[in-house]
Formats: C-alpha cells, structure tokens, sequence
C-alpha cells in the first residue's frame, strides 16, 4: 500500500527558511494566474474560414457583379 512517503515530497518542516517561503510563493503565485480557456469555433467561424475563394473564382464572381 502507498503512502506519502512513497510521494517522495519534501516538507516544510525539512527545509529551511528560505526554500519554504519560495515554496510558499510559487504555490500562490500559481493559485492567482487565471488559466486560460480555449475558446469553442462556431458554425459561423468555421464557414468564414471555409470560403476563400481563388483567382479564378473572384475573376468570375466580378464578371458575375458587374453584369457583363
């Protein structure tokens, strides 16, 4: 069975002033860092990313538009 030893994690206890402040300060400074949320595509995203038109398809979009 395991326990916290196993862990091998150092303790407060066992280290000296200085490594336990820094310690301290990492662990909340990580704890105020907000983590970042990937944001979700949408139908309209995706279909604005999907119609890029080439050369040859503008060149008759315009044909198309200007009548002629």
């Amino acid at each position: 069975m395991a326990d916290l030893s196993d862990l091998e994690y150092k303790s407060l206890t066992d280290m000296n002033n200085d490594e336990a402040i820094e310690l301290i300060r990492q662990i909340r400074l990580s704890r105020r860092i907000p983590v970042k949320k990937v944001k979700k595509t949408t139908k309209a995203t995706e279909a604005k990313a999907a119609v890029q038109p080439n050369a040859d398809q503008a060149a008759e979009l315009l044909k198309i538009l200007t009548g002629g």
